[in-house]
């Protein structure tokens, strides 16, 4: 199972994208087969025909999974991935499922994944069979919290884990 980390935090380098990679080597046993931590495109993003954005969203879409990961900014995603996810054309998640993920200070925004960031994914064809998750910024590394959505994750993957 190829698995894709998709991040769009402003900052590279981020705990989105340590969370992200964690949850993805998690999942599959092993580090995920793309990395795209959006912010290190650039201005890239900014316009269409780039070939380092094209390069990534071919990337990802050649993934069977892929885990797409923010901050929570006012409620939101970020618009550094808003940028990144206008560069795939419609339908162009179709085949992969995703699987929504964010990062807050708070619980205020708990539902954030599944309200804001599901439904662009389901719009751009993936499907997404679990509910998003929210995660403290301050626990994100708390298997405890992390376990029962992890095993439901897995048993909703469409390819069994290790094939």
């Amino acid at each position: 199972m190829n698995i894709a980390v998709v991040v769009g935090n402003p900052k590279p380098e981020s705990r989105t994208l340590d969370a992200a990679r964690s949850l993805a080597t998690d999942l599959g046993g092993e580090p995920p087969a793309v990395v795209v931590d959006v912010i290190t495109l650039g201005p890239g993003l900014l316009g269409w025909g780039d070939a380092a954005v094209t390069s990534a969203v071919d990337a990802v879409r050649g993934c069977d999974v892929a885990i797409i990961a923010s901050p929570t900014y006012k409620g939101a995603y970020t618009g550094v991935l808003k940028l990144f996810l206008d560069q795939f054309p419609g339908g162009g998640l179709a085949g992969v499922t995703a699987l929504p993920v964010m990062l807050g200070a708070g619980p205020g925004h708990a539902m954030a994944p599944d309200l804001v960031l599901k439904p662009v994914l389901v719009e751009l064809g993936a499907t997404c069979p679990v509910k998003g998750l929210y995660l403290l910024d301050s626990a994100y590394r708390d298997s405890a919290l992390l376990a029962p959505w992890l095993a439901e994750a897995r048993r909703m993957l469409p390819v069994t884990v290790g094939s």
